[in-house]
């Protein structure tokens, strides 16, 4: 008996259930499938590297104020006299866009006789001057021999001093003539520069203008094209002057992969130049975005105009995707710099440590 039960225990196999189960094959072949399914997602999201990004959406704008979209206005008040242009129209610098006249058509001839009457009177008043100079040598000598009386001398005196300051009122009022004619001579609005009139505006010849109406709207050509990103305020301590940006324009075809860059397709790229330092109006910050020197150009103007809607993503810090799944989930920022220290720079590769994703979990 002793000797069958050391045979029980040396000659039966463990676990003689189990052993004794046949699964089937496809029960075989979904375990091995699964098993290497999951080795395989742990070293991807181990070992696979994510560029993690900041999105914002804005507009092209024009860098330079001067080249953005301006409000041709009436120089004077007066009646709209005439348009030169319609919707649509290249123009020239200098070239006529409308004519205001005034409301007194004699105006500026009564303006041009004031003018010369005054002119007139300025230069009866030199000569009388001259002569009263004169008057004043003659009773100074007259005076130091005896033969005036100083009364005399000091009247011939203020009578100078009286044409002198009416020769300075005539000037003044000159000036001001001379203000009118020019403006008088601004009736004719010239655009500013090369350009397109995008609008004009409904108000017909006849119509009284005040000085200050908006007449036209004006786009000038050949301007240099900036992108204005609005981001969230939680992202834009991050985003530093020269980071990378990745773009897409609308109406522009593209195929985005956020954390691989190199793999998206139709996207542009650019860097930051700028970062306002306090929100807009709609609580986001503002941050300007010009072309790369070192990559591919922009499309033309005529694909993506000015005011043309963009969306872009401000390339910061590669990380492991584990933990850009652990930062999504605990809702942590994009990544976590101590005080004093830089924020790391996008290309420099830099992973998640762990004593600053614990830094920021505090």
């Amino acid at each position: 008996m002793a000797s069958d039960l050391q045979a029980g225990r040396g000659g039966a196999a463990p676990f003689p259930t189990l052993r004794s189960l046949n699964p089937p094959p496809v029960m075989r072949t979904f375990a091995r499938i699964l098993v290497i399914g999951i080795i395989s997602f742990l070293a991807f999201i181990i070992l696979v590297p994510w560029v993690q990004t900041a999105q914002g959406s804005g507009q092209v704008i024009a860098f330079d104020p001067r080249d953005r979209q301006q409000n041709i206005t009436a120089l004077v008040p007066g009646r709209l006299d005439r348009w030169y242009v319609t919707d649509g129209a290249r123009v020239k610098a200098g070239e006529p866009i409308a004519r205001v006249i005034d409301i007194d058509p004699d105006f500026l001839g009564r303006l041009q006789a004031e003018r010369a009457q005054k002119v007139a009177e300025i230069e009866a008043t030199e000569a009388a001057t001259a002569t009263a100079q004169r008057d004043v040598t003659r009773m100074t000598n007259l005076y130091r021999e005896g033969l005036a009386a100083r009364r005399d001398m000091e009247l011939a005196q203020i009578k100078v001093a009286e044409f002198r300051a009416k020769i300075a009122s005539l000037k003044a009022d000159i000036n001001k003539i001379d203000v009118n004619l020019r403006r008088q001579s601004e009736q004719v609005i010239r655009a500013p520069r090369d350009g397109r009139i995008m609008r004009v505006s409904s108000i017909d010849t006849a119509t009284i203008v005040k000085q200050g109406d908006v007449l036209a709207t004006f786009v000038p050509e050949q301007s240099r094209r900036v992108v204005e990103l609005y981001m969230d305020g939680r992202d834009i301590p991050l985003i530093t002057v020269g980071r990378r940006v990745r773009m897409e324009f609308e109406g522009w075809p593209a195929i985005q992969f956020s954390g691989w860059p190199s793999v998206a397709k139709g996207f542009f790229d650019g860097q930051v130049v700028a970062v306002d330092l306090n929100a807009s109006p709609n609580g986001l910050f503002r941050i300007l975005v010009t072309e790369s020197p070192d990559r591919d150009p922009w499309p033309d103007e005529r694909s993506v105009r000015l005011g043309a809607k963009v969306r872009g993503w401000v390339q910061m810090n590669t990380v492991p995707i584990w933990f850009e799944l652990w930062r999504i989930l605990n809702d942590f920022p994009l990544q976590f710099t101590r005080p004093g220290a830089e924020p790391a720079m996008n290309g420099e590769a830099k992973g998640a440590k762990g004593s600053d994703a614990a830094a920021a979990a505090k």
